[in-house]
């Protein structure tokens, strides 16, 4: 009569998930992120605008500061901002603007802007931490301490796609132009 073991049936079984666990996925190969970057030109991260170039990234930053944003960097061609929001309560979102400014034209009278916004989505993990204090002049009695540390870790990074999000930022660009402009 043939008896099989624990260990024996244990090991059997073991053996078996493995090779399950080995086998294809059925899951269709995700397509390469970069495979969708069509780059046509209705897609357009940028605007031209009939000012200086000074004058393009000047309204650009003014722009960013009027909705709250704090600028990291403007000079020359380059504006930089970024701005916090916390959504839901352990989840904080900040939106992060480059902005690059360029002369045109045969005389460099206009300048493109070219506008890119990160969005990064972090949330809150938090580590619990163990000690213990022994105390020996009473033996060996130990008494628990505890502490959680709180730290944001980014979950998401996205390029904010072209769209309705810029169109509002080139009108609050054009706008901040029109109202520095001076009265001629």
């Amino acid at each position: 009569m043939l008896r099989i073991r624990t260990p024996v049936l244990m090991v059997l079984l073991g053996a078996l998930l493995a090779g399950c666990s080995a086998l294809p996925s059925l899951e269709k190969p995700r397509k390469a992120v970069y495979l969708g970057e069509s780059f046509t030109a209705d897609e357009t991260f940028s605007r031209l605008f009939d000012a200086s170039l000074g004058d393009t990234c000047e309204a650009a930053r003014r722009a960013l500061l009027s909705q709250g944003y704090v600028i990291s960097k403007a000079d020359g061609g380059l504006v930089q901002g970024a701005k916090s929001f916390q959504p839901e309560g352990e989840v904080h979102v900040e939106i992060s603007f480059h902005v690059v400014c360029v002369s045109d034209g045969p005389k460099q009278q206009v300048a493109t802007a070219y506008v890119s916004a990160q969005q990064d989505r972090y949330a809150l993990k938090r580590n619990p931490q163990a000690a213990s204090l022994g105390v020996s002049a009473l033996g060996s009695i130990s008494v628990p301490l505890s502490s959680t540390q709180d730290s944001l870790i980014k979950v998401a990074s996205e390029t904010i796609p072209a769209g309705e999000f810029y169109d509002r930022f080139f009108t609050l660009m054009q706008r901040m132009l029109r109202e520095s402009a001076p009265d001629r």
